[in-house]
């Protein structure tokens, strides 16, 4: 009974302490949530939004729509004017192969910069971290006069150029930093076992390297989707013109159809929601693929 009542009165003594972290834990609560309402309320408020009229939304643009109404979608995939489904697929091909040739020659050369040991090796590595320091945007009149003058400019594959060469930088970084913490020793033994460089780096070094590669590929999915810039300069036919510059076409001179720019934004994010969700757990893991290798 003694042991009994002791352990009642400790129990006592830490009272004081879990009424403490229990109120400090509400309070962290309360606050996350507040930060996650914040970030979720934009996508609520432009999904109701888009389901207004103008001149009801102008009227009221916080208070939810009275009569809903999908007209907002039907026009803008209707109207032979806006062309979002042409700018949508144009997106679609450009970030695909833009991806595609960062995450290969991303791999590639990080390996070999990491692996492979010659004398301009460190020099070609400094080249490539230089372009990370340097503003993209300052070199957006010499890309353009280079492109017109080499009649580069308005075909399907002219945004791939610069999207390739701007994110090469941070896909050989990363890539040369975590193929660093993979042991050599598979390779000595791929080597040992008659495993020729090809198959070595494309079946032994390629998977162990996924989930870099993921994160390489998650941020330049989001960067070339995104892009306006060398869009809008380096695109001048609307056959090849990409998102971003589509969006452009609901607002005016004198007045904005806001309505319309946020279904037409919910439909336009619709891929990178979807692709976000499918690889949910692989961009988990390759957001702290260095943090476990380190």
């Amino acid at each position: 009974m003694a042991k009994k009542f002791e352990m009642t009165k400790v129990e006592r003594n830490d009272l004081p302490t879990r009424i403490k972290k229990g109120v400090l834990g509400f309070f962290l609560n309360a606050i996350l949530i507040i930060f996650s309402a914040t970030c979720i309320f934009p996508l609520v408020w432009m999904f109701y939004s888009s389901l207004k009229e103008k001149r009801i939304f102008n009227a009221d643009i916080i208070g939810l729509p009275k009569n809903p109404t999908i007209s907002n979608y039907v026009n803008i995939l209707t109207n032979k004017d806006y062309k979002l489904g042409v700018s949508m697929k144009n997106s679609l091909i450009i970030t695909a192969c833009s991806v595609a040739l960062i995450v290969f020659f991303g791999f590639i050369v990080g390996y070999i910069l990491a692996r492979v040991r010659f004398k301009l090796n460190r020099i070609m590595y400094v080249m490539f971290l230089m372009g990370m320091l340097i503003p993209i945007h300052s070199l957006l009149v010499p890309i353009y006069l280079v492109f017109r003058n080499s009649n580069l400019n308005n075909h399907w594959y002219t945004l791939i150029i610069p999207y390739v060469a701007f994110g090469l930088p941070t896909a050989i970084f990363l890539v040369e930093g975590f193929v660093k913490g993979v042991p050599s020793a598979l390779e000595e033994a791929a080597a040992i076992d008659g495993s020729s460089f090809s198959r070595t780096l494309f079946q032994i070094i390629m998977p162990i390297c996924r989930p870099i590669m993921t994160t390489v590929a998650i941020i330049n999915v989001f960067t070339c989707w995104n892009e306006f810039s060398f869009a809008l300069v380096l695109l001048r036919d609307p056959s090849f013109r990409t998102v971003p510059l589509a969006m452009t076409q609901f607002t005016g001179q004198f007045s904005s159809d806001y309505p319309k720019i946020m279904a037409a934004m919910l439909l336009t994010m619709s891929p990178i929601v979807v692709l976000y969700f499918t690889c949910s757990k692989q961009i988990i893991k390759g957001m702290v693929a260095g943090a476990v290798k380190g």
